[in-house]
């Protein structure tokens, strides 16, 4: 599961505003805003399926370790 932090990690990574991920994912901005919040709001879990199919399509890979997560950005489109 994609945790707030990783989301806007992996944006600043990628150089992605909320609007250009919301747009890629194809959720709403009040949605991803919801999920990019640290305040524990509910968030569909088909929402954060559909902002991480947009990470990965964008070389994100998404890091889940026990109690640490973390954001790697593979194959930097930008810089081949």
């Amino acid at each position: 599961m994609i945790t707030a932090r990783q989301s806007r990690a992996a944006r600043a990574l990628l150089g992605w505003t909320q609007e250009t991920l919301a747009d890629k994912a194809r959720v709403s901005l009040t949605a991803l805003k919801r999920l990019e919040s640290d305040s524990g709001l509910e968030v569909y879990e088909s929402t954060r399926d559909q902002v991480r199919r947009a990470f990965e399509g964008g070389g994100i890979v998404l890091l889940n370790s026990g109690q640490s997560v973390g954001v790697m950005l593979v194959g930097d489109k930008d810089n081949p």
